[in-house]
């Protein structure tokens, strides 16, 4: 069975194109639509039904599109349940995809949620992708960001108080006698790692700790292996660090594997602390040190702010900052002498 995004490289037109002439819109030259109802025919294409039933005469499709970076991440997944508690509870289906981060991925997706009239989209943006969400804005379709921010364009926002979270989290590891501080962080391209980062500066410059760039390394936020590479480089440095702080869970994975790999231990001989208070980390041994985002509760934020504008289309747009939380447990110590 073909699907839509080959009719669309078939008929030489858009995903979008595709699907007016699917709901027979006026918008489509007559020539175009003639030659992609043809390929439709001839590749034997069957419109999503579903969908379309899901349509209402008041010009609400009761649809909500949902991109998330990665499904295997349990932050992102309790996002996830938060929008979709709210949709449900309002008679609205959620469109999940999965980007993994992925531009091109991202790229397409978006198209082919506005190409299903989406009542809205939510997605915790990419910021090369600032003009791409701002042309679809202009097609009246709202756009929510969670978790990070798209520069300084004027749209809700859902976020947590990164550069906060890096504060405590580095600043706890000061307090109990650290300075050789290390971060695993991610691409500046995702304003939450880059805050992250700064809090992380921010704290060390405050207790006159010079910012060590052997000490600061950059990678892969979905790979748990990246990070175990990146914590063995750390580990065998000449003079390693005594403490780490990882910037999302799937880093803490990676990190502590690397660890118990070069048989040291948490946290006599090093120190670890992690972004996101997910349901392992009480469960390890030693249980996990950890700053703790509300996720769901920053679902439940995005989906309201969401229906908030399928009510009133010229409301302004708000930015919601949610403050983070230090869990202390025992993954975290003094410094070996």
């Amino acid at each position: 069975m073909s699907n839509l995004k080959e009719v669309a490289k078939k008929a030489n037109v858009s995903i979008t194109t595709v699907s007016r002439v699917i709901n027979g819109s006026d918008k489509v030259n007559p020539k175009t639509s003639e030659r992609v109802k043809k390929v439709m025919t001839m590749l034997d294409y069957q419109p999503n039904r579903v969908a379309q039933r899901l349509r209402t005469v008041n010009g609400r499709s009761k649809l909500l599109g949902l991109i998330i970076p990665d499904i295997k991440n349990q932050f992102y997944s309790n996002i996830v349940r938060g929008i979709e508690d709210v949709a449900y509870g309002n008679d609205y289906a959620v469109i999940l995809c999965n980007s993994d981060e992925n531009p091109n991925k991202e790229r397409f997706y978006l198209e082919v949620l506005k190409s299903e009239s989406v009542d809205g989209i939510i997605l915790p943006p990419i910021l090369q992708f600032g003009e791409e969400i701002e042309n679809i804005m202009k097609t009246g379709i709202p756009i929510i960001c969670f978790d990070r921010k798209l520069g300084n364009k004027n749209v809700d926002t859902v976020v947590i108080d990164n550069e906060m979270g890096g504060y405590i989290a580095t600043s706890h590891l000061i307090e109990k006698g650290h300075k050789q501080i290390a971060i695993l962080t991610s691409s500046i391209l995702f304003s939450s790692f880059s805050e992250r980062q700064k809090g992380y500066e921010r704290a060390l410059k405050e207790n006159g700790i010079e910012v060590d760039k052997r000490f600061i390394l950059e990678g892969d936020p979905r790979s748990s292996d990246n990070a175990k590479i990146m914590t063995s480089r750390l580990i065998n440095l000449d003079n390693p660090p005594t403490a780490i702080f990882t910037t999302n869970n799937l880093m803490t994975l990676g990190a502590i594997e690397a660890i118990n790999e070069q048989n040291l231990k948490i946290p006599e001989e090093i120190s670890i602390i992690g972004f996101d208070d997910v349901s392992w980390a009480k469960a390890i041994t030693p249980p996990l040190t950890v700053v703790k985002q509300p996720a769901y509760e920053m679902g439940l934020k995005a989906a309201e702010l969401f229906f908030r504008k399928v009510e009133d289309k010229s409301s302004e747009p708000v930015e919601i900052v949610m403050e983070p939380s230090l869990i202390i447990r025992q993954s975290t110590a003094t410094p070996p002498k």
